[in-house]
């Protein structure tokens, strides 16, 4: 597991500006650690930012529509942070690119974070803002029968978990699952998590155990499938998936297990590796080359299930 360039380059300016590991770090340290690195993002034809009912109180979104009329496919999209950091500001760059590239609406969630809120909040959340917009999809001018889910390392685990949900309890239909560098299973007991232990990089094992060990109420949490749906009892009947990963990722494993398991259940699913970057590598793109490759692989996916393209 070599960095390439880039990623190498990227990795030396986060030494060189004093990077410390997540796992070395206080809860509130880590946020403003990892505020500091929102970047800005391409214009958008319309923003808002709205409260919509949560499923503990009011629930913050932000929604970004692309150019033209609709109604609009939309994607509700998840935040990464490992249920303990991030956002609407922190993946915004990441939404917006999608939204003018896939052509969507863009719905992006501020679920409540944890350790002030543990597991399964954040899942209520994701579940309770997927209903609204399909339930309002309407009035924002949405096609409610062309609604994914979507996210970025927790925010992927909490897109496929809401999929789960949703076949769980009918509805709301769901056409797309778009899962980068999802985590599926508290077990971190794949090689990539055994491998990916260095400080050096944005995650490694280490942060992962700290995450999990903010995000979940007990040891038994970690065999709910809410939190590691990789232990679902079956996958069947969930909306087709892209699961992107990143090599040097100590999910890259656990990432790719599961987009094998949904192929076995019959879910028509595409996995792409991405060699030589680390986890948080599609945030990236505006250093990365391979950070605007797989933003415009996640953007085609999307078009092709809104059919699109």
């Amino acid at each position: 597991m070599t960095p390439d360039p880039q990623m190498q380059a990227i990795l030396d300016q986060m030494k060189a500006a004093g990077w410390k590991p997540t796992h070395t770090l206080s809860v509130a340290e880590a946020r403003r650690a990892f505020k500091s690195h929102v970047a800005k993002g391409a214009s958008v034809a319309r923003t808002i930012d709205r409260i919509i009912p949560g499923y503990g109180g009011p629930l913050p979104v932000r929604i970004h529509w692309p150019p033209g009329t609709g109604p609009f496919p939309a994607l509700v999209f998840f935040h990464g942070g490992g249920w303990v950091l991030g956002d609407l500001d922190s993946h915004d760059v990441t939404c917006r690119s999608l939204t003018n590239q896939a052509a969507c609406v863009m719905v992006s969630v501020d679920y409540r974070l944890a350790p002030e809120h543990k597991f399964p909040a954040a899942v209520e959340d994701a579940y309770v803002a997927t209903r609204w917009v399909a339930d309002h999809a309407a009035e924002l001018g949405m096609d409610p029968a062309r609604i994914a889910v979507g996210g970025a390392s927790a925010g992927g685990n909490l897109a496929t978990v809401v999929s789960l949900m949703a076949r769980e309890r009918g509805g709301p239909a769901l056409v797309f699952q778009l899962l980068i560098y999802p985590v599926t299973d508290a077990a971190l007991d794949t090689p990539s998590a055994r491998a990916v232990t260095s400080d050096a990089y944005p995650l490694n094992r280490a942060d992962m155990e700290w995450f999990w060990g903010h995000y979940l109420r007990g040891d038994a949490d970690r065999l709910d499938p809410r939190a590691s749906p990789a232990l679902a009892p079956s996958l069947a009947g969930l909306p087709p998936a892209l699961v992107v990963t990143a090599e040097i990722d100590p999910l890259c494993d656990e990432g790719e297990r599961y987009a094998q398991a949904l192929t076995r259940a019959g879910v028509a699913t595409a996995c792409t590796r991405y060699d030589g970057v680390t986890h948080g590598f599609v945030g990236m793109e505006g250093a990365l080359d391979k950070g605007r490759a797989a933003v415009a692989e996640c953007a085609r996916a999307l078009r092709r299930a809104f059919g699109l393209s």
